[in-house]
């Protein structure tokens, strides 16, 4: 289960004396608690990918507000929370694989213009969840849709 993988992780990066890592995964762990404690459940991995989908978004934030205030530092220290994080996130899908999965979207949806880009996102948002930027294949199925 992915909590116990980012836990087993903090384990060893504090035995490796690797503060920096250290905090980024506690910053995870926490992420992934307070949302178990939340939900009342356990979470199912699609649900702990969505947490941590949503930390490495705000550490993503959090760096380019730093680099826009002239703060370096800090604005790499997100970066490498965000990086640290993101290991724990599904490899992200090659462009010419979401193309073909919108295609197909589109195709079973029987779409044919841009004001049935709800009917199509329906149908390809959870194939790739996790795995792709909703708002770049919403951006993909526009160009499809349009195009």
């Amino acid at each position: 289960m992915l909590i116990d993988d980012v836990q087993q992780a903090m384990y060893a990066s504090m035995k490796a004396r690797q503060p920096d890592e250290t905090g980024a995964l506690r910053l995870a762990l926490s992420a992934l608690r307070s949302a178990t404690k939340d939900a009342g459940h356990d979470l199912t991995e699609d649900e702990a990918v969505t947490v941590l989908q949503r930390e490495v978004k705000n550490r993503r934030e959090a760096e380019q507000i730093y680099r826009d205030a002239g703060r370096s530092d800090r604005a790499g220290h997100e970066a490498f929370q965000a990086e640290v994080i993101g290991r724990f996130l599904p490899a992200p899908l090659e462009e010419a694989e979401l193309t073909r999965l919108v295609d197909e979207a589109i195709a079973s949806s029987g779409a044919s213009g841009p004001g049935e880009l709800g009917k199509v996102m329906g149908r390809v948002m959870p194939s790739v969840r996790g795995r792709a930027d909703g708002n770049h294949v919403r951006q993909l199925v526009l160009e499809r849709l349009e195009g």
